[in-house]
């Protein structure tokens, strides 16, 4: 069942409640560089992206949440640290909502002044605690980085805002370290009411960032905790999109687009099964009608492992069948098999009414 968190409009995007668990990234480009910027602002939307966070280290960037809400309404994060007053004029700037991390914004006089403009523009405010820069404080108090004392920084700043009159409030607790972040989010989640951004933070590149993130968040969301996800990969920031819708896909969170099964392959298989999944993967991706479709190697793992499946092929020998719901269609040489997949998939989609793809 899923943790109820109070709702926060992000730019229009409603994260907590019952609304749908968003998608986050960052953009990586220099934040001088506008036009890379607003290049990979408008990809990583069209790729799936509901809520996107942007840099401002210095007053030069703050241009650039200007400039790219001129070129996309998707939501804008200001990624604030040490400087509140940059909290503020990115406020003013045009941000969506502003990131900041308590252990380097400073005292609470400035809380206090960040926290007047937001009441008064109505913007919320992501209080991100990174188990790297904890308050000295606190870090001194537990003697190392513990999830308890992540969890002690985010309810001392919760409640420091909240008297301060902020109440649209988003927490995240991010650690390197899988167990701590998990654990974090669990004690945090039972003691405020405020909707949680879930990450693993410096996860790594491209393969064990995936495998750390899906098991940090994906253990989470299994358990009804998180209301929006950002996947940390050290890669190109469409790759952590891709990631975290797969995430919500595979746990049912989410039912856009084509889901492909695919066997492992063994001795039995005698086609280029790995060849096919892959090429299928890709042709399949822009589809967007909720789809099984099974890429299976051998008759053993074909229509009756994969039944459940809406269409698949299988094959032996240079030869292939397709099927439908474990019952065999047609049978095709091995070189026409996704050939033939994408017509069946198409006949599929355009006979329920939906949308093909998007180019």
């Amino acid at each position: 069942m899923r943790r109820k968190a109070k709702e926060v409009n992000i730019g229009g995007t409603i994260i907590g409640g019952n609304f749908p668990i968003a998608v986050q990234s960052m953009l990586s480009a220099p934040s001088y560089d506008k036009e890379k910027n607003i290049l990979q602002a408008l990809n990583l939307k069209e790729a799936g992206c509901e809520i996107l966070r942007v840099s401002v280290p210095d007053s030069e960037a703050l241009r650039l949440i200007y400039d790219i809400k001129q070129k996309t309404d998707i939501p804008l994060v200001a990624d604030i640290h040490f400087d509140h007053k940059l909290a503020i004029e990115s406020i003013y700037a045009g941000a969506d909502k502003i990131r900041i991390n308590p252990g380097n914004i400073g005292n609470k006089e400035k809380i206090k002044e960040l926290s007047k403009v937001l009441v008064q523009q109505n913007i919320p405010v992501r209080i991100g605690v990174n188990s790297g820069s904890l308050e000295k404080e606190i870090l001194k108090k537990h003697g190392k980085v513990t999830a308890e004392a992540m969890v002690e920084s985010a309810l001392y700043n919760i409640n420091l805002m909240e008297n301060y009159g902020v109440n649209n409030i988003v927490v995240s607790l991010k650690s390197s370290d899988v167990m701590t972040s998990v654990k974090a989010y669990k004690l945090i989640a039972e003691k405020c009411c405020y909707p949680l951004h879930l990450g693993i933070t410096e996860t790594g590149t491209a393969l064990l960032g995936t495998i750390k993130s899906s098991i940090g968040i994906g253990s989470l969301l299994l358990e009804g905790i998180g209301d929006t996800i950002r996947v940390s990969l050290t890669d190109d920031p469409l790759k952590e999109i891709e990631t975290g819708i797969g995430i919500l896909k595979s746990l049912k969170l989410r039912n856009s687009g084509v889901e492909i099964i695919s066997c492992p392959t063994c001795g039995r298989t005698r086609i280029d099964i790995i060849k096919l999944a892959n090429k299928a993967e890709k042709l399949l991706k822009n589809y967007k009608s909720n789809l099984k479709v099974a890429i299976m190697g051998c008759v053993v793992n074909g229509p009756g492992e994969a039944k459940e499946a809406d269409i698949g092929i299988t094959g032996a020998n240079g030869m292939g069948i397709i099927f439908k719901k474990g019952k065999v269609i047609k049978k095709v040489k091995e070189q026409y098999l996704l050939e033939e997949l994408l017509k069946e998939v198409d006949l599929i989609t355009s006979s329920k009414g939906t949308t093909q793809k998007e180019d």
